[in-house]
């Protein structure tokens, strides 16, 4: 049974090789307050798979950083049909980086409306 909303292992960016080279070959860009790096390749499979990452220089406590983390994943998986969408029409694999880079705690719906940006930003450059 497919859940259209879920968020699976496999639309998590994991490998390790694959992170390096996001974070050193992709494009970037800003939408407060977040960082992203994305990188859009031609592939048999379409896929999207993403990275949260909430740095601790901003944010010491676990707590928060984990706060902040689930708000993103509920925020991207809310919102990620139109990416998949993107991705299958136009057979490409994104591979994308959600780094949150403000000092403050936001609520959910400023994180929810900059991934839809964010998402709508990317979904033009495929």
């Amino acid at each position: 049974m497919d859940k259209p909303y879920a968020l699976a292992k496999s639309e998590r960016l994991s490998s390790l090789s694959a992170v390096r080279r996001l974070f050193k070959d992709g494009a970037s860009g800003f939408v407060y307050p977040f960082r992203y790096m994305t990188i859009v390749e031609k592939s048999a499979t379409p896929s999207v798979e993403v990275l949260f990452s909430v740095p601790k220089r901003y944010h010491k406590r676990a707590n928060k950083r984990n706060t902040l983390r689930r708000r993103m994943k509920e925020a991207y998986r809310l919102n990620k049909a139109s990416i998949h969408q993107h991705t299958a029409e136009c057979d490409k694999s994104v591979d994308l980086a959600l780094v949150y880079s403000s000092k403050e705690v936001l609520p959910f719906n400023t994180i929810e409306n900059a991934i839809r940006k964010i998402l709508a930003e990317v979904s033009e450059r495929i």
